[in-house]
């Protein structure tokens, strides 16, 4: 009986025994000493087949043929043969592997040169690293060389993100200044965003105080008329400073973003498992921010405009007389003085309304009147009327009378 056996491709390192990420045969060839890159090729020929007709059909040898990286700062190793005992050392590659070393320059970024040392820098100059956000920016023009210039032969973002936390341990920085620079799955900063928002709604509010304000204010029994007629007069400016803030939140919004263009970039090289680790949880992060952000927005724009338009429907929300005025009553007009906003035609028809002996009230904002409805036959209730309107901030001058 003839058994076979499997023979399973090694995936952890020989020397740290740390599981290792596959990395592509070119990446070896670009990156080993001349000597072991030419003995490296030797064994690296295209797989030719000739057809019938005597043509040849030549095809490379898959780029990613059993070799992993280790990434290690515990051992040497830095490639080894997934079916053999074979591997390379760091002294065997033309450049230093940054990861795995603990000081120096640890170079990070190889085809933009970026390092821990170059990190280090900007965070004592400017407080932050820009690191992430120059990469993605060159990832998309002129393009990254990812898979022979990194010894990983992959994206080098991950990396990145990891070497500013370790600049930053090493300089004793508060991770709170630096969470924008060392988070490479962060928009840029929204602090201009969240006041454009904040101050659309704050200036929307400013906006309809006239109306609201006395309402809130007669609630409570202060008379709030005053304070009306002053608000109204700057009610145009408040508008005006409304729209401002929300043009300024939809561009924020809106915007193009730099670096969300350059985090879409494919990184080239054979590990696209490894860059979409690099990449995928970056953008999936900030696109969800983004889609948060937006929805914020068109919140904050309902909000706004509710709020500029609630002088227009106060009167809606607050409820007019239940009965209108008839050529079956003893009819007069009053002239109101006060009135700013139809939420004050309402105060002012609710307030006449309660007057003993009115049946209906008819309030004409635009010509600031109002007409009142008595029983024919009964005395209008002149002095009642005006002492009442008093009360609440308003004066009211009798016009005509039948």
């Amino acid at each position: 009986m003839r058994t076979e056996t499997t023979k399973t491709n090694r995936e952890e390192c020989p020397d740290c025994g740390r599981k290792a990420k596959r990395v592509g045969t070119s990446t070896l060839r670009a990156l080993l000493k001349d000597e072991l890159a030419r003995k490296f090729l030797a064994g690296d020929r295209p797989c030719c087949n000739v057809a019938g007709n005597g043509d040849t059909d030549c095809s490379p040898v898959s780029d990613a043929a059993g070799w992993r990286f280790c990434e290690s700062q515990d051992c040497d190793v830095v490639y080894f043969c997934e079916t053999d005992d074979r591997a390379f050392t760091k002294s065997q590659l033309r450049v230093a592997v940054g990861i795995k070393e603990k000081t120096g320059q640890r170079p990070l970024c190889y085809c933009f040169g970026h390092s821990i040392a170059s990190i280090k820098e900007e965070l004592r100059t400017k407080g932050r690293s820009d690191a992430p956000d120059d990469i993605r920016a060159k990832m998309k023009d002129p393009g990254c060389r990812c898979e022979v210039e990194n010894p990983s032969g992959s994206c080098c973002l991950g990396n990145v993100a990891k070497g500013i936390k370790a600049a930053q341990d090493e300089l004793g920085v508060d991770g709170s200044d630096l969470k924008q620079a060392a988070g490479s799955a962060g928009p840029p900063s929204n602090r201009g965003e969240l006041i454009a928002k904040a101050g659309t709604v704050v200036s929307a509010i400013m906006a309809s105080a006239c109306c609201w304000l006395p309402l809130t204010l007669l609630a409570m029994g202060v008379s709030g008329a005053g304070i009306a007629s002053a608000l109204e007069a700057y009610r145009p400016y408040f508008m005006v400073v409304t729209f401002g803030f929300l043009g300024a939140a939809f561009y924020y919004t809106y915007r193009p973003r730099k670096a969300a263009a350059g985090a879409g970039h494919a990184c080239r090289g054979p590990a696209a498992t490894s860059i979409a680790d690099c990449c995928a949880s970056a953008n999936q992060g900030r696109f969800s921010i983004l889609a948060l952000n937006k929805v914020m927005l068109w919140v904050v724009t309902v909000m706004g405009v509710a709020f500029l338009l609630f002088p227009s429907y106060a009167g809606t929300l607050l409820g007019g007389d239940s009965e209108a005025v008839t050529e079956n009553m003893n009819q007069t007009v009053v002239s109101i003085e006060g009135m700013t906003c139809e939420g004050c035609s309402a105060i002012v028809a609710k307030t006449i309304r309660s007057v003993p002996g009115v049946l209906a009230v008819d309030i004409n904002y635009s010509e600031a009147q109002a007409v009142v409805g008595t029983k024919i036959g009964c005395p209008i209730p002149k002095n009642e009327i005006q002492t009442a309107l008093q009360q609440v901030g308003y004066s009211g001058k009798f016009v005509d009378s039948d």
